[in-house]
Parts: structure tokens; sequence; C-alpha cells
């Protein structure tokens, strides 16, 4: 038995509860029924006359829930980014053949991503969505607009956080309101000069590294509390999608959302499996490993929000090493995206080129695939893919008003998409790891029993496994 497999598990709190308490604390259970819950209330206030215009208190309170755990989880995005990119580039330091094992995480974010764009190329040239698009349809210009020159000049940090001001009319005639946003990017591209200027300071760097390691500890830990609660932040954000977007709207974009939803399954239950078994891993235990972050994505809709979840599933349920572990789950979380950068805008751009039925020629398709692969980018782990969507519209040269068509439903589309993103952020660093003989696969085949996510188990204390040994049955 591997060292770091057994002290991983020697840690683990024993599981002594009833199955129905197993049950009722099971974070998979709470948010299931967080769902049906949030679905069920969802329909008696639509039931009751509430809707998007004609907001009622019970409706108002499902909105404030979601919104509020949706603010909780923004508010520790910029600080868990900056400290996890810095700590994540450190790490490589104390990995054997760290360039390497950066080139093929890279080479097969890529490979995936080539992938899930062809088929949502070839989705969308099968099921025709646009050309099926139901009646009562508007068009209407994207609220941002993503092109190449502007995700270039948007690397260009503005200042050291990458904040920006913007100051809009307030609901009152003459009153103005200001808001504090914050560059995904720019905070990306930041972090990373900091991280690569410390490596390259060497000894004296050391204590600035070991206080931003013990910050983003911190700030995982705080995250964790957040996510703790993500059965209530689900349970008012689903009820809120309800009643705001209602099931009607899909109607009228049901063959897109069918689209959607077939090419996120494709590559998640095919693909994915495909890989993991070529690799000759159990694909039954990568589930069971990711399912965790798979399920908070769903919900939370945002890769960073998930970010401290998914990188613990990755190293102490699939068996990555953590100095690796903790370089390739954060560079994945802000540039992996098979669900946002490749399967959405391919079938979305192909929807909007049949609805206004424009004929899209071959090197407008070959554009597609490059600007999901190449772009990804600039979805940089936040809610939502519409800049992506917008830079391939841009791109192909498609009317941007089309984007206005698909906006009714995005919230819905977009939490099969996250899932699909963090599911193969975790996939990667585990592929990898098992091609470059470092994957604990004791502790990826071990059975997923005790509290593998128990308060008691801190990261801090937690013995470090070593990248640089090649673990048992490696070979």
């Amino acid at each position: 038995m591997s060292t770091s497999s057994s002290t991983a598990r020697a840690q683990k709190a024993p599981d002594t509860r009833s199955p129905a308490r197993k049950l009722l604390t099971s974070f998979g259970f709470q948010i299931i029924a967080a769902l049906i819950l949030g679905i069920g209330v969802g329909l008696i206030s639509v039931s009751l006359g509430a809707s998007a215009e004609n907001p009622t208190p019970l409706s108002d309170t499902l909105d404030r829930i979601g919104s509020s755990y949706v603010t909780l989880l923004r508010a520790a995005v910029v600080p868990l980014i900056f400290t996890a990119i810095v700590a994540s580039i450190s790490n490589l330091r104390r990995v054997q053949n760290a360039a390497r094992l950066a080139g093929q995480t890279i080479l097969w974010f890529g490979i995936t991503a080539f992938i899930a764009v062809i088929i949502g190329i070839a989705l969308g040239l099968v099921i025709q969505p646009g050309s099926k698009a139901g009646a009562g349809l508007e068009t209407g210009d994207p609220y941002t607009v993503g092109t190449w020159w502007n995700f270039l000049l948007g690397l260009i940090p503005q200042n050291f956080l990458g904040l920006t001001v913007s100051t809009n009319p307030g609901p009152v005639e003459g009153t103005l309101v200001s808001n504090v946003n914050f560059n995904i990017l720019q905070v990306i591209v930041v972090a990373a000069v900091v991280g690569i200027a410390a490596l390259k300071a060497g000894r004296k760097a050391e204590p600035f590294l070991a206080f931003t390691e013990s910050l983003l500890k911190v700030i995982q830990r705080v995250l964790w509390w957040i996510i703790r609660i993500a059965p209530i932040g689900t349970f008012g954000l689903i009820g809120a999608a309800v009643v705001k977007y209602g099931w009607d709207k899909l109607t009228s974009l049901a063959w897109f959302a069918g689209a959607i939803y077939i090419g996120l399954a494709l590559v998640i239950f095919v693909v994915y499996p495909i890989l993991v078994k070529t690799h000759g891993l159990s694909i039954k235990q990568y589930f069971s490993g990711v399912w965790p972050a798979v399920q908070l994505a769903f919900v939370s809709r945002s890769s960073i929000g998930t970010l401290p979840l998914t990188e613990r599933v990755t190293e102490r349920n699939l068996g990555v090493p953590r100095g690796y572990a903790s370089f390739a789950v954060p560079l994945g979380a802000t540039t992996k995206m098979d669900g946002c950068a490749a399967i959405y805008p391919a079938i979305s751009a192909i929807f909007v080129a049949q609805f206004f039925d424009i004929q899209l020629s071959f090197i407008q398709y070959l554009l597609i695939v490059i600007v999901s692969v190449v772009g990804s980018a600039a979805t940089a782990g936040t809610t939502g893919a519409i800049v992506m969507l917008t830079l391939t519209l841009s791109t192909l040269g498609l009317p941007l008003e089309g984007v206005g068509l698909l906006l009714a439903i995005d919230p819905i589309l977009d939490m099969g998409r996250t899932a699909v993103n963090v599911a193969g952020q975790a996939l990667v660093p585990t592929i990898v790891a098992k091609r470059e003989g470092i994957l604990d696969e004791e502790l990826y085949n071990a059975p997923r029993n005790g509290l593998p996510f128990a308060e008691d188990i801190d990261d801090a204390d937690a013995v470090e496994p070593d990248a640089t040994k090649e673990p048992a049955g490696a070979r």
C-alpha cells in the first residue's frame, strides 16, 4: 500500500452513521432534494400568479435566496483565483518533469475540446435546431460582446486586481448607481505573472509563496463553508428559474435545448468514459469520485466556485498527486470548458446561421473548431458563456442579434454546461497522471467509504503525496 493512500484513508473519520442518517447527510441527496423542492415551490409560485414581470413575496424570496448564494460565491472568486493560480504555479517546483506535465495537460485540454466541438457541429447539422425554432422568438443585442481584439486587449490588466467600476442611471430619475466588477482574465494574467516571478526569484520568494499557500487554505475553508450551504442556494436558484423562465420558455427552443443536452450527455457519458477506459481505469470509480463536484457545478453554474471541491475529489478520490492537481485543476477551472466553449458555441452558431437562413462554408466550420479549441479562456470559469458565443459569431461574421434568441433559457443550459466543464477538469489531470505513471491507482480504486470531506480532514495537516515517487501499481 502506498504511503499517500494510507495517509489519506487513515485521516478519514470512521463512518458509524445509520443508513437513514447517511442518506439525509449525503451531499448528493441534499442537492437532489433541494432541486425537487425548488421546482415544486417554483411551480406553486407560478400557479399563484408569479412571473418575471409580476413577482410575488414567495417568488421574490426564492430569487433573494438564490441570488444571495451566487453573491457569496462571487465574493470569493478574486482571492481564490489569485491565490490558486500563484500557488499552482509554485507547486510545479515540487513535481518532477513539471514542464512535461504542464504540456501534457494543455495538450489534453485541446484534444477533449476538439472532440467536444466536433460533436457539437455534428449535432447542429443533424438536428437542425435553427430550422425547427418555434414562433415568437425575438432577436436582440447581447449585453456583452466578445471579439478577438477585445479578448487580447482584455488580457492587459487595468490595475493589480483587474477591477472595473461602471456607473449607470439608477431606478429613481436623477440618480446613479455604481457597480464594481472584475475581469477574470486580467486576474489570471496578474496571478500568472506573479507566480512565475516568484519562481524566478528563488529562495527569497519562499516566504511569499508560503503565505500565498496559507492564504489559499483559508479562502478554500471559507468557500467550503459556502459549498456546505449549496442545497439552500440550489432551492432558491431552481425555484427562481422556474418562475422567471418557466417551462413554456423551452417550447420554442426545445430542439436547441435538446441538442445542447444531447451533446453534453455524449461528452460526459460517452467520450469521457472511453478516455477513462482506454487508459486502463475504472469508469465506475471515475464517476463515483468526481460526482460530488459535478453536482455542485450543476447547481452553482460556476467552475471557479466549484474549484476547491474539484481539486479535492481529483486528489483524494481519483488519486492525482497534490503537487500536480493543485496546478492542473485551477488551470482547468479557468480554461477547460468543453461545455461552455465547445458544445454550446458550436451548436449555437449553427442555430443562428440556420435561423437567419445563412449557409456556412467549410472554412466557417473550421473556424468554429479553432475558436473553441483556442478561445476557451474567454469564458474564464464564470457563469454563462455569452462572451464565448459572441466571440464565435463575430469570428464567423454571423449576426450578433442572434444571441438574443438564446438568452431566455441560458441559465437552464448553463447548469449542464458547467457540470461537463468540471467533469473534464478532473478527467484530464487523472489521465495525464496515469500516462506519466504518478497516479495513485490504489487510492483511485479504493471504496468511496467513510467521510472523505469531513471537517476534521484539514488540507494543511494532511501529508502531501510525493509526486516524484512512483505509486504502487503504476507500472
